[in-house]
């Protein structure tokens, strides 16, 4: 058994790849951001129960567990439709907060988030005070738009005096919620999703419920003063909590704004690397885990495929006659699931044609000139070589012949018509020259009274080419001659 794991090692060393590192840490980074997020949610419980679900399935397939593998494929396809349904909230958080993740967050200025702790800290003492009831939110990273209904436009800079008259009890909308986004007071009278966590909301009021509904939504911080008691609580991360007085409120506004401060790069990967160690460590096991299990196999497929054949190259003054290979058969090997993510259009063969020579030649077709992933491997090309018959082409004059339909009006003709040039200059082969025939498109006589000259596209036969790539343009001359009456 050593000696088979020792070999399956070896196998496995030798068949590695940068774009298998690569995958595996995509997709460790994409279940590093899930279980960081759900850890949080309401939902993690039934997250941890899909997790122990596909750890099972992916022994189950390692193992050739044919029976308990066949009952959960099935099982995964409903499991499928009941993800959506049950994340539906968190998938929608999820993919709000990649819009902000990262290195993209906006960084405030520390003078002025301190200013607006200071203002905060004071406004609130004094509604506590007062007693005047308040909910105050502070917008996160996290859109919050859809979550809030009702409220009034404001756009007002932040200041004690302006937070206390919103929640005066005889201004209008004070029973509502304020938003504090970026400094400044965007809306005020807003009504906030409710919670429905009873444990948590025991012995509060309306606005209590409304501030962790929000949270349990969003990364938004809400402040909640209480019109009974004149206390403070916070509401964050699903969880609300009651503050003793009005002083800590200032060290819970710091932590919050704290991820805002600017950051130097070898402390924020230094951060990285200690915050949720636990969950980094579980997400490359899990992404080494489905690697293993649905990436990596060892039988190998062999498959063939009609590959195209591309001339690259070719220079002006060279021709291939036809008919000439357009396709030929490739055998590649590698493994179910390489051959399963293959686009045989990809699939090519590119010859290089800057060394012909004239007359008929061999060219071979190797290994190293067919298009192919990476992780599969060419083993016969069939045929090797193909047989061409090339030839360069020569600078000849070829005369403009000029086509022309109807006929001039009643009472003119044309006297005169020619083409400038008379010739003009092509490449073509030196024994084919003599037969070929250059014409013009059609010029129609029917209107033309009058002694004109117009640029008249040409027509080329296939077997010739253009000098520097551009057709020859040229101009026909029409003189026009009206008739006398003696002539009449």
């Amino acid at each position: 058994m050593l000696s088979s794991l020792k070999t399956h090692l070896i196998e496995l060393s030798r068949d590695f790849r940068i774009a298998d590192l690569l995958d595996i840490i995509i997709i460790a980074l994409l279940i590093y951001a899930v279980l960081t997020w759900f850890k949080r949610t309401a939902s993690r419980f039934v997250l941890i129960g899909i997790i122990i679900l596909g750890l099972i399935y992916s022994v189950a397939r390692f193992f050739n567990m044919y029976l308990t593998e066949y009952v959960f494929q099935g099982f995964f396809a409903i499991l499928l439709i009941a993800l959506v349904i049950i994340f539906q909230e968190d998938l929608k958080r999820f993919f709000e907060r990649l819009a902000t993740w990262g290195f993209l967050r906006k960084r405030g200025a520390t003078a002025v988030r301190e200013q607006q702790i200071e203002i905060l800290t004071h406004a609130v003492a004094n509604l506590a005070r007062k007693r005047y009831g308040a909910l105050i939110v502070l917008k996160g990273e996290e859109y919050i738009e859809r979550h809030i209904e009702g409220g009034t436009e404001l756009d007002g800079k932040l200041s004690e005096s302006l937070l206390e008259s919103l929640f005066d009890p005889h201004s209008i909308g004070h029973d509502g919620a304020v938003i504090i986004e970026e400094e400044r007071i965007v809306k005020f009278g807003c009504h906030l999703p409710l919670s429905l966590n009873t444990k948590k909301l025991r012995n509060v009021g309306l606005r209590h419920t409304a501030a962790l509904g929000l949270a349990e939504r969003s990364d938004a911080l809400c402040i909640v003063v209480s019109e009974e008691r004149g206390s403070i609580a916070l509401a964050r991360e699903e969880n609300i909590r009651r503050l003793s007085g009005p002083d800590q409120l200032k060290p819970a506004l710091e932590e919050f704004f704290k991820r805002e401060e600017p950051v130097h790069s070898s402390e924020l990967w230094r951060r990285w690397l200690r915050e949720n160690s636990f969950e980094k460590a579980l997400a490359l096991f899990l992404a080494c885990g489905l690697w293993l299990t649905f990436a990596y196999q060892t039988e190998s497929v062999r498959r063939d495929y009609m590959v195209p054949i591309e001339y690259r190259n070719l220079k002006t003054e060279w021709v291939i006659e036809e008919p000439k290979e357009q396709e030929v058969s490739v055998s590649l090997t590698g493994s179910a699931q390489a051959f399963n993510v293959l686009n045989p259009q990809t699939l090519k063969i590119v010859l290089d044609m800057s060394e012909l020579v004239e007359g008929r030649q061999t060219v071979s077709i190797n290994r190293d000139i067919v298009r192919h992933p990476s992780n599969l491997s060419v083993i016969a090309i069939n045929p090797g070589r193909i047989q061409l018959i090339a030839h360069k082409m020569t600078p000849v004059e070829i005369p403009v012949k000029i086509e022309t339909t109807g006929q001039s009006p009643e009472g003119y003709s044309v006297s005169r018509i020619e083409s400038i040039p008379k010739n003009v200059r092509v490449l073509a082969l030196p024994k084919n020259h003599r037969k070929i025939s250059i014409k013009t498109e059609p010029l129609n006589l029917d209107t033309i009274i009058a002694t004109t000259t117009v640029t008249q596209k040409l027509v080329f036969p296939t077997n010739v080419q253009f000098i520097n790539g551009k057709p020859p343009v040229v101009q026909v001359k029409i003189e026009i001659e009206q008739a006398t009456e003696n002539n009449q």
